[in-house]
């Protein structure tokens, strides 16, 4: 009888040791969360604004017969750009950098920065392959040329919209110090 409530226990004991070490394992993983929020969901978000070009060129592609070559491939990707920008904005705004700016003024100013910065960055997009590739970054991968150079571009213009979003489109207002504070100075 001894034996049976022994191994019980330690049936059971070993249960809640699983059941414990899972929690701490998803302690720790929302942890990880918590501290590296803003680029899971910046990484998260840049994927779907990606997702949403592509979707957005296919339906102008195929709805509008807007396939072919030149004014028809740029009228195609300058929608899928705006609309791309335009998710891009919302979801950074409420939910990558939880902007606090209310009102109609104040949204239409952080708007402004938004595609000002977007369209920077993509300036840079379009003339910094050349430029690597005339300084002889100009490996292929793939029957891709100009492979390398791409790749790099796309990692600059990332981290360059993710920087001008936290410094300047979504910065964070320093707190004014408290009325009474500034009143016991005085």
């Amino acid at each position: 009888m001894m034996r049976k409530r022994t191994a019980r226990r330690s049936f059971f004991h070993e249960k809640s040791k699983k059941v414990s070490e899972k929690e701490t394992k998803m302690d720790k993983i929302k942890e990880l969360y918590r501290k590296h929020k803003e680029i899971i969901l910046y990484a998260v978000f840049g994927g779907l604004t990606t997702l949403v070009n592509f979707v957005v060129t296919f339906l102008i592609q195929k709805g509008f017969g807007l396939a072919g070559e030149g004014t028809e491939f740029v009228i195609t990707n300058v929608i899928a750009w705006f609309c791309a920008v335009a998710f891009a904005y919302v979801t950074s705004h409420l939910y990558v950098f939880e902007s606090k700016a209310k009102g109609f003024g104040p949204i239409c100013e952080e708007a402004a920065k938004f595609v000002g910065s977007r369209i920077f960055t993509g300036i840079i997009e379009m003339l910094l392959p050349s430029g690597l590739v005339a300084i002889g970054i100009t490996g292929s991968l793939l029957s891709f040329e100009g492979f390398w150079a791409k790749a790099i571009t796309g990692i600059v213009v990332i981290i360059l919209n993710y920087v001008l979003s936290k410094l300047f489109v979504f910065r964070k207002k320093k707190e004014e110090p408290a009325e009474e504070e500034t009143e016991s100075e005085e």
